[in-house]
């Protein structure tokens, strides 16, 4: 006869507050370094600007050599762009640290100390990450700023959620309906943050490029798509109409948006990227949408003179059946139907290699599942 050994609760959970407390630390820890590394580089060319005698050309010149400099030794996350950035977020806070760089000439004028009485004391919040700080330095006004700020600290906001209060202007309607008594907590409803996990944070992009990580696609694949995908593949580049593949979960920054797209491949007979994105569920208007919108991102960032139009392939795989629809920029319409398609799989003919692909896999997996749950409850009990 079989005895489960059963531990006290108490036990159970005490392990388990230590184990979250960790891993929290461990994210909060990356927040903390990104953003205040950040801080002290556009510290660092505010001061090297301050000191160039034509400060405008001056600093145009040092961003830009900086970036190139910084992006040849730690690669991607040091754009123009990103380095802009930077400097914007010591603008923004120029009195939240109070760090001594040893390799630092002072500024003539030495920040003052921050006040006191509700304010941030200084330092930046290990709860938020660099998204959202990117999203708070869009804000201009200062009091308004440092609300949403402490709101997303103390509420837990993911970025989305600060974005999106930031955009419906939530501190002004505030102070309109119910004056400055208004912004305080104990005075409205407060929206309570997403629950995010350290998994979540860690594999976003902005944080591996920091830690210089690879950015793997299984990040963002479930089994099932990590296999649905990687079979679609196989499908095009044995199609022999001159398909090569050039990405899988290729990632696209705008702004302070991360897009991944499933699968890119370039077509050397037609000279055009195919851009593939696979959905499990049904096929929406926000699916075409976001297509389209790929495409356009893809062609402002990689497209090389002599290319002909990006074009992108919607996959849309639900249990009851599955969608294929090419998404064209109106303006390639022509073009795709009178050139491309002679080199381009059918949507029947992508249809039904998705239905057959889904088919084969869940049942692939349905086995293992059920190959496992046999062999462990086949294991004699070895005490």
């Amino acid at each position: 006869m079989e005895h489960e050994m059963t531990i006290g609760g108490n036990l159970f959970d005490r392990v388990v507050q230590i184990l979250e407390q960790a891993r929290s630390n461990v994210v909060q820890s990356v927040n903390t370094n990104m953003v205040t590394a950040y801080w002290l580089i556009g510290r660092e060319i505010v001061i090297e600007v301050q000191c160039g005698k034509e400060r405008a050309v001056y600093g145009k010149q040092v961003i830009e050599v900086l970036s190139q400099q910084l992006s040849a030794q730690y690669g991607s996350g040091f754009s123009l762009t990103n380095v802009k950035y930077f400097r914007q977020l010591y603008q923004a806070w120029p009195d939240r640290l109070f760090i001594q760089h040893p390799f630092v000439v002072e500024l003539a004028e030495q920040p003052k100390s921050h006040p006191s009485g509700g304010q941030f004391p200084s330092g930046f919040s290990s709860r938020l990450s660099w998204s959202h700080y990117r999203a708070l330095m869009r804000v201009s006004k200062p009091a308004a700023r440092e609300f949403y700020e402490r709101e997303a600290i103390e509420c837990g906001w993911s970025k989305t959620q600060l974005e999106r209060q930031i955009q419906t202007s939530y501190y002004e309607r505030i102070l309109a309906h119910h004056g400055e008594e208004g912004l305080l907590a104990p005075h409205r409803e407060r929206l309570a943050g997403e629950k995010l996990t350290p998994v979540d944070v860690l594999k976003s992009p902005m944080v591996l490029e920091f830690l210089n990580l690879p950015d793997n696609p299984n990040l963002h694949e479930s089994k099932l798509e990590q296999a649905i995908i990687g079979n679609l593949q196989l499908f095009l580049l044995e199609l022999g109409k001159g398909f090569s593949f050039v990405a899988r979960q290729k990632h696209i920054r705008f702004d302070d948006d991360d897009f991944y797209v499933d699968l890119v491949f370039y077509n050397f007979m037609l000279k055009c990227f195919l851009l593939i994105d696979l959905k499990l569920g049904k096929l929406t208007h926000q699916d075409v949408g976001q297509m389209d919108g790929y495409v356009r991102l893809f062609e402002d960032q990689f497209k090389v003179p002599g290319d002909n139009p990006t074009i992108g392939l919607i996959l849309c795989s639900d249990k009851s059946e599955a969608v294929a629809k090419y998404s064209v920029l109106h303006e390639s319409k022509q073009i795709f139907a009178s050139k491309y398609l002679k080199f381009l799989p059918t949507e029947e003919e992508l249809r039904l290699e998705i239905e057959k692909e889904r088919r084969l896999i869940e049942a692939n997996l349905a086995d293992r599942k059920g190959l496992l749950s046999f062999d462990e409850n086949s294991v004699p009990n070895a005490e």
